[in-house]
């Protein structure tokens, strides 16, 4: 990863050096050498008391330069081999009267840039002062006197120059990386939450499906079956029952288009806006099903109404309530009745369903089986009392209860669901009124 920014005009240049490191080290090793010549040339003709410049120092510039070309694959051994060449360069070159051709201490200066800039600090540290030693010692030692000489000092500052570089690379290159790792973990994490949301949205939207279509298909199932039995002998009761199935129907395919048009845009101006159903509407529920023949008594404490609910808990109530009669309806037979109490205590709503029809298996079939039975799942039938044809059909696979519990758990409630020791069948649900609302809009 590059730290710096290049413009449009050099990105083509730059993805290309980029893609061929040896062609640019070689780039970099050559631009050394070549000024190390100059340099040094330029001196000897300004500076009398430089040594000349003689073939064993291009011989040494060259060696040191070359090496250069593998500084991305081996920069502590370049760095090594610069060194030394440089230390050979500054002992031999110069004397005591004579400055040494301290221009090729340029090669140690881009070596020690190169490790510094790929290593951590620590390291950098420990081998840029050895660096340091080995080549500001040799100058000092074979150089031009005083040893405080300003060439001497001049070592000094660039290699301590080179190691500071380096590092500074490095430490620009890793906050780099981090930003950009942690923008990529934020946009995974943006991704898994809408993918969580999208998948509670569902769950939520296929609990309201089920709800809808469970209770309304059952009551025109029933008036169906009425209305082809008396069909002959009684046409005006079939008339009526065909009246309401229409009403049953008529009121499924409202609520499924409300519960659909959830999944429209946002700004569309057919959405629905009609408020979600609640205990307010629980005498139109039962009369939905006292006309289908069941019998349905309502008891609310206190009486007349429980008073303004959270829209969740309102919701969740009237769910409860409408999935518990559709099951009464579905397999406590023609003779059964429910009973249907209201609570609203200080913070907590209870709300029971009671039916007094026959024995069911121990396990609903919302769980397990197509029969009823308790929250835990299907289970045989007890023995020696037969099980309700819907439970014996083995057809199962509903989602009813399970929908149930999902909601009332949304709420941090309890659900408890299960046959009654005096017969028939019961669920007791208790909403909290101070509810989590985090699993249900309100």
């Amino acid at each position: 990863m590059s730290s710096f920014t290049v413009g449009p005009g050099l990105a083509r240049p730059h993805r290309w050096l980029r893609a061929h490191p040896y062609a640019l080290d070689t780039l970099v090793a050559l631009g050394v050498f070549a000024t190390v010549l100059v340099v040094s040339v330029s001196n000897s003709g300004h500076a009398p008391k430089t040594s000349p410049v003689g073939p064993a120092f291009v011989l040494i510039s060259a060696a040191a330069s070359a090496a250069l070309v593998l500084r991305g694959r081996y920069p502590r051994s370049v760095l090594a081999l610069t060194s030394a060449l440089t230390a050979v360069e500054l002992a031999t070159g110069g004397g005591p009267d004579l400055a040494p051709r301290t221009a090729i201490v340029l090669s140690v200066v881009v070596a020690l840039y190169t490790v510094a800039s790929r290593t951590d600090r620590p390291t950098t540290r420990r081998i840029g002062a050895a660096t340091i030693v080995a080549v500001t010692g040799s100058a000092m030692l074979f150089g031009m006197r005083p040893w405080y000489a300003a060439e001497n000092l001049g070592l000094f500052a660039w290699t301590g120059m080179a190691a500071a570089a380096g590092d500074a690379v490095r430490s620009r290159r890793a906050y780099v990386a981090a930003i950009e790792e942690r923008a990529v973990r934020a946009e995974q994490t943006r991704e898994e939450e809408a993918r969580r949301r999208v998948a509670e949205e569902r769950l939520r939207i296929a609990r309201e499906l089920h709800d809808v279509v469970a209770h309304h298909i059952a009551l025109v199932n029933v008036q169906a079956g009425v209305a082809s039995h008396v069909m002959e002998s009684r046409p005006d009761q079939a008339k009526q029952a065909l009246a309401h199935v229409r009403e049953a129907s008529r009121s499924a395919l409202d609520e499924l288009r409300a519960t659909v048009g959830l999944l429209r845009q946002y700004g569309d101006p057919a959405a629905p806006t009609e408020p979600a159903p609640g205990l307010g509407l629980l005498d139109q529920l039962v009369q939905g099903f006292v006309r289908t023949g069941l019998t349905v008594e309502v008891v609310m404490d206190p009486a007349g109404a429980p008073g303004p609910l959270p829209a969740a808990v309102d919701l969740t109530a009237y769910r409860v309530v409408q999935e518990a009669l559709t099951n009464v309806h579905k397999h406590a037979g023609p003779q059964a009745s429910a009973r249907v109490l209201i609570v609203r205590r200080s913070a907590v709503l209870e709300v029971s369903v009671l039916d007094d029809g026959p024995p069911a298996s121990d396990g609903w079939g919302e769980v397990g089986t197509a029969g009823r039975g308790t929250a835990g799942g299907g289970g045989p039938a007890r023995p020696g009392r037969p099980a309700p044809p819907a439970a014996r059909s083995g057809d199962g696979g509903g989602h009813g209860l399970i929908g149930m519990r999902e909601r009332v758990a949304a709420l941090g409630g309890e659900c408890e669901a299960g046959p009654r020791p005096q017969g028939g069948f019961g669920v007791r649900v208790r909403l909290p009124l101070q509810a989590r609302t985090g699993g249900e809009p309100q």
